[in-house]
C-alpha cells in the first residue's frame, strides 16, 4: 500500500523515455507511461501534470532532418513536433482529456504571467484535463529560455502547488559513480541535504536528451526548497506504477519547510547587478529587516528601478531583491542616511534600497 499524501503530482517525462534507440518517438513507452500516470492518479486520488519533451525528436523525424541543427531549424522542428507530441498524447491518456500549455522563462519571471500560467493550470485540473507542458522551444532562444524541461519541471511543480516531483530518466537515480561507467557503483536512496551530493553529479546528459543529474539536482533543489518532494526514478511507466504503490526505483529528494510563495518567486529571478553591503546590515538582513542606503558599501552592474539584484557581503551571496534605485542613483546616495537621500538625488521615492517584502535570504549565505 502506498505511503504517499498527494493531491497534485508534476511528472517529467525527458526525451530519452519516450524515444528509440534511433531517437524516435516509441509509441509503447509513451502509453506504459500514460497507463503508470493514470495509475498514479487512481492510487492516489490526486491529479497529475506532464512536462514533456521530445516534440523536437517528433519534429526531427517528420522533417526528415538530421543532427546537428541551426536554431532556426530547432525552432522549426519544435513547432511541427508540438503538434505531433500533443496527438500522440491525446491517444495514450484516452479517454483523459489533455491541455497544452507552452511556457518561456518570461512567463515565469513576470509576475502577471506567472498567475496567469498558474491560474490556466488549475483550471485545466479542475476540469479533468491532464496538462501537458513544454517550453515554447518554436520562438524561445538562449536569452529566453529557461534552459531545460528539467527546471521547467520544477517550476510547474511550484505553480499549481504540487506535493511531489516525479523526474523520469534512463538511469535510477542518483549513484555514488556513474553507473554507465563503473557498473558496481551504489545508488543513493535518499537525499536529506543536496549540497552533500552536486559533486556527483555529471554534465553528460542522456544521448537523445538535453539534461544530466546537474540539471535534475537543480529542479530538486528549487523544488524541495519550495518544499516540494522529489523523486529522480528509472522504469519509465514501470517506475510509475511502482511509485503508486510506494516503491520508489530511484533517487528520494526530502522536501525542506516551504519557502513562502512570494519569496520563492524573486529567488528566481534573473538579477541584472550587485549590491554590496558591511557586517551590519547583513546581519540586520537576516533578522528580516530592509536594506538602507547606509549599509551599502559599493554597487556593480546596471540596472533599473524594479529589477532583480544579488546582495553581497564578504564575496558571499547573501541574499536577493528587488531595488528600489536604479544603479547610477544607488551610487551617489550608497552609506548615506536615509534623510539625506532628497538632498542629494533632488527627490525620495523610497526610504528602503530594497523592502523587506521584495527580499530573499540565500539559502547558503543567509
Amino acid at each position: 500500500m502506498t505511503t504517499w499524501s498527494w493531491k497534485h503530482v508534476v511528472i517529467k517525462v525527458g526525451t530519452s523515455s519516450l524515444t528509440d534507440d534511433r531517437g524516435r518517438i516509441y509509441p509503447p513507452k509513451m502509453w506504459a507511461i500514460a497507463r503508470g500516470v493514470q495509475v498514479l492518479q487512481q492510487a492516489l486520488g490526486c491529479r497529475a501534470v506532464l512536462v514533456s519533451s521530445g516534440a523536437g525528436a517528433a519534429g526531427r523525424e517528420r522533417l526528415g532532418l538530421n543532427l546537428p541543427l541551426t536554431l532556426p531549424d530547432k525552432q522549426a522542428a519544435a513547432a511541427v513536433g508540438q503538434a505531433l507530441l500533443m496527438l500522440d498524447w491525446a491517444r495514450s491518456l484516452a479517454p483523459l482529456p489533455v491541455a497544452q500549455l507552452l511556457l518561456s522563462a518570461a512567463d515565469i519571471q513576470d509576475r502577471e504571467r506567472y498567475v496567469n500560467a498558474r491560474n490556466a493550470l488549475e483550471s485545466s485540473l479542475k476540469l479533468g484535463a491532464i496538462p501537458i507542458v513544454n517550453e515554447n522551444d518554436s520562438i524561445a532562444t538562449a536569452e529566453i529560455k529557461l534552459g531545460d524541461n528539467d527546471t521547467l519541471s520544477a517550476w510547474t511543480a511550484y505553480l499549481v502547488g504540487a506535493e511531489a516531483l516525479v523526474i523520469l530518466t534512463d538511469v535510477d537515480g542518483l549513484f555514488e559513480a556513474d553507473p554507465r561507467k563503473e557498473p558496481t557503483a551504489k545508488q543513493i536512496g535518499v537525499v536529506r541535504e543536496i549540497r552533500q551530493v552536486e559533486h556527483l553529479a555529471s554534465e553528460a546528459g542522456s544521448r537523445r536528451g538535453i539534461g544530466g543529474m546537474v540539471t535534475k539536482l537543480r529542479a530538486a533543489q528549487i523544488a524541495t526548497e519550495a518544499g516540494i518532494e522529489t523523486f529522480v526514478i528509472g522504469g519509465g511507466g514501470a517506475g510509475l506504477e511502482a511509485l503508486a504503490r510506494g516503491e520508489v526505483r530511484g533517487t528520494r529528494f526530502l522536501a525542506r519547510s516551504p519557502t513562502p510563495a512570494r519569496k520563492a518567486w524573486l529567488a528566481q529571478l534573473p538579477t541584472r547587478g550587485q549590491i554590496r553591503v558591511d557586517a551590519g546590515a547583513a546581519k540586520a538582513l537576516r533578522k528580516g529587516r530592509s536594506l538602507l542606503p547606509s549599509g551599502v558599501t559599493g554597487v556593480s552592474g546596471s540596472f533599473s528601478f524594479g529589477d532583480a539584484v544579488r546582495v553581497v557581503h564578504d564575496d558571499t551571496v547573501i541574499a536577493q531583491g528587488l531595488s528600489n534605485y536604479e544603479s547610477g542613483a544607488l551610487v551617489r546616495i550608497k552609506g548615506l542616511h536615509t534623510r539625506e537621500i532628497f538632498a542629494v538625488l533632488g527627490y525620495k521615492d523610497y526610504d528602503e534600497v530594497i523592502h523587506r517584502d521584495n527580499l530573499v535570504l540565500s539559502r547558503i549565505g543567509g
